[in-house]
């Protein structure tokens, strides 16, 4: 089976959930004409992402009622759709969370695990964290979400492959910090990351990340698309907003694990009780 997905690698205004609305369904229309059955926003990509107070302004629920997500779920009935915004919970807290929608349904929602409080990020400040990963069935077989700081601990990916993923959904909101000869350090980073990840779990692992300056960061872009091989099959530019289309090609899960039986080989019973010991 292959399939098309775009990445929206986009710019976002900080706190008006209305333009970045109208931006999301823009590109969701033009990524459908494209001939993308799924299209994959960055993280935040509904709210900016320096939010701080702002954060319980701008949050939602996501189900039909709500104005927000009613015309995002209308408009995944042309394509999949993965979403990221401030979600609102019952009980008033707040979470940095990707929303899956298929045919008018939110599939799936994954709540950030991980909120960075180190250097310049000050998540767990505003936000409460996720306590979970979970894999979820799409039509294009199953699939995990994981949202920027999520995908730099290892157990996170491994959990979901666990879990049943093949296709890993990678979000982020990631700015640019250090430098080499040819790219930003962070760039490469995540580039080499995201790599590693697809060739060890023998998995496809595809990255939207945003681009643009808010209070003085800079986020780089460079949404990636590698396969269960750790081959780069796509990249969106650095520093510019971009619709990156490309196919992938699920047979390749076959003939990648037929050549090399990680997953059929791994022994997570033993990586258990190891954990229990320490």
């Amino acid at each position: 089976m292959k399939f098309s997905l775009a990445l929206a690698q986009i710019n976002t205004h900080l706190g008006d959930v209305d333009a970045n609305l109208e931006k999301h369904l823009a590109l969701a229309r033009e990524a459908a004409q494209s001939g993308a059955q799924l299209v994959i926003f960055p993280e935040l990509s509904l709210t900016g992402y320096v939010l701080q107070d702002l954060a319980a302004t701008v949050a939602h629920r996501p189900r039909p009622d709500d104005a927000l997500f009613r015309p995002l779920l209308e408009a995944s009935r042309d394509l999949d759709m993965v979403v990221g915004f401030v979600e609102e919970d019952r009980r008033y807290r707040y979470y940095i969370a990707a929303a899956y929608l298929s045919a008018g349904q939110v599939v799936h929602v994954h709540r950030k695990v991980y909120l960075p409080t180190y250097g310049i990020f000050d998540e767990k400040r505003y936000f409460a964290a996720g306590d979970t990963f979970h894999a979820f069935e799409t039509r294009f077989g199953r699939a995990g979400i994981l949202i920027c700081e999520d995908f730099w601990h290892v157990s996170s990916p491994y959990a979901l492959w666990m879990d049943g993923a093949d296709l890993f959904l990678l979000t982020s909101a990631s700015p640019g910090r250090g430098v080499t000869d040819q790219i930003l350090g962070s760039a490469q980073w995540v580039q080499d990351v995201n790599r590693a990840y697809s060739g060890l779990f023998t998995s496809f692992f595809v990255h939207a990340n945003r681009v643009g300056f808010e209070d003085g960061l800079n986020f780089f872009g460079g949404s990636t698309v590698f396969d269960p091989d750790g081959r780069m099959i796509a990249r969106a530019p650095f520093n510019e907003e971009a619709l990156t289309v490309c196919e992938l090609d699920l047979a390749q899960l076959r003939r990648t694990r037929i050549r090399l039986p990680l997953l059929r080989d791994e022994r997570p019973d033993i990586l258990l009780r190891q954990l229990e010991k320490i």
